[in-house]
């Protein structure tokens, strides 16, 4: 049997908005109902995970999920970064910041690298039995993007090349550790 994984990205909250590296914020009211309303375009599913991050959870029960919370799906470990702005952690720590954005086994922030990321999504990903069927989990965009690298076989670098909106789907299809890919399907109101 084929397994067939949708990834969901959340709603948006603050944290997007301000182009801030998330500090677990909640996903607030327009955000909850953006999920809402495209809740219909996403079908049940025997097994539903999701980031253990407040706005994935939240996002995940918006569109309808009983997801379980998995922190192989956590968002990237970003240390002392977490919390703030891009600009001001450029502005604090521009060498930091340029090889973070360069070399994926960087981690100036004291976090965890784009590479440990693909890593750890990896292992998540090839764990999937192929008997799992049909599989939904509502993700971090850096979640999704180290999912689609890892499919592929792509390099590490390409994550910085790929842009996961929010409340889009990507599907990925796949056994025995073969995958295939189809992206960025926005999630419509039904």
């Amino acid at each position: 049997m084929t397994v067939r994984l949708t990834l969901i990205s959340p709603a948006p909250n603050e944290a997007l908005r301000e182009v801030r590296f998330d500090d677990d914020g909640p996903l607030d009211p327009a955000g909850v109902a953006r999920a809402e309303a495209v809740a219909s375009a996403v079908g049940p599913s025997p097994h539903a995970y999701t980031s253990p991050s407040r706005r994935c959870r939240r996002t995940a029960e918006a569109l309808g999920l009983a997801a379980r919370p998995l922190d192989e799906l956590s968002g990237c470990a970003m240390g002392r970064w977490r919390g703030q702005t891009l600009a001001a952690v450029a502005a604090a720590e521009q060498d930091g910041v340029s090889a973070w954005l360069s070399d994926p086994t960087a981690a100036p922030h004291g976090g965890e690298s784009l590479r440990d990321l693909r890593v750890r999504v990896g292992v998540w990903l090839d764990g999937l039995r192929d008997d799992s069927g049909r599989v939904t989990a509502v993700a971090e965009p850096d979640v999704i993007r180290a999912a689609m690298v890892h499919a592929l076989g792509a390099p590490d670098a390409t994550a910085w090349r790929l842009d996961v909106r929010p409340l889009t789907a990507v599907h990925l299809s796949g056994r025995a550790g073969r995958w295939n890919l189809r992206g960025g399907e926005p999630l419509a109101q039904g």
